[in-house]
């Protein structure tokens, strides 16, 4: 199943390509993916099929890297997500960027073959695409807010006392 290019309107077309994406990521072996959001509140990380395609997904030389204001909403509304996390850990780097407003964070799920960007993460509207300017230009945006304007956050685990 080749994923869409073009233009998305609306939370549930947002969400499902989201769905669709973890799929072929899954099935394609896409070996690196990115996943940006102020605090991915509606995404579908949860879902059980979201789940099993990252099960699927996950393998060694894979890698993902979460960017987010905040990770409390992921640790309320994706319970699910953040066991696979937990598992997982070693192929997940996540990055917090909270000291900035957090409608400035992109939108975007990344990898190397195919991008998803929310223009309006308010209205869920946007485009996909595959074409390599789009691909390089998410990246740049995206490795500028990883590398300079963010910090590790949200742990697979917390050590106490």
């Amino acid at each position: 199943m080749a994923l869409p290019s073009g233009r998305f309107e609306g939370r549930e077309a947002f969400r499902q390509l989201v769905r669709d994406a973890m799929a072929c990521a899954a099935r394609a072996g896409w070996r690196e993916l990115v996943l940006s959001d102020a605090d991915f509140a509606d995404w579908p990380l949860g879902e059980r099929a979201v789940i099993e395609s990252l099960r699927q997904w996950s393998a060694a030389g894979r890698r993902m890297t979460l960017l987010a204001g905040g990770f409390d909403a992921i640790v309320r509304l994706h319970p699910r997500f953040v066991q696979w996390r937990v598992q997982w850990d070693h192929l997940v780097t996540a990055r917090k960027s909270g000291s900035v407003n957090a409608t400035d964070l992109p939108s975007v799920l990344w990898s190397e073959r195919w991008v998803l960007q929310r223009l309006d993460p308010v209205r869920s509207n946007g485009v996909s695409g595959s074409e390599p300017a789009r691909l390089v230009l998410q990246r740049e945006l995206l490795d500028e807010w990883v590398l300079a304007r963010s910090a590790p956050g949200f742990p697979a685990s917390v050590l106490g006392l």
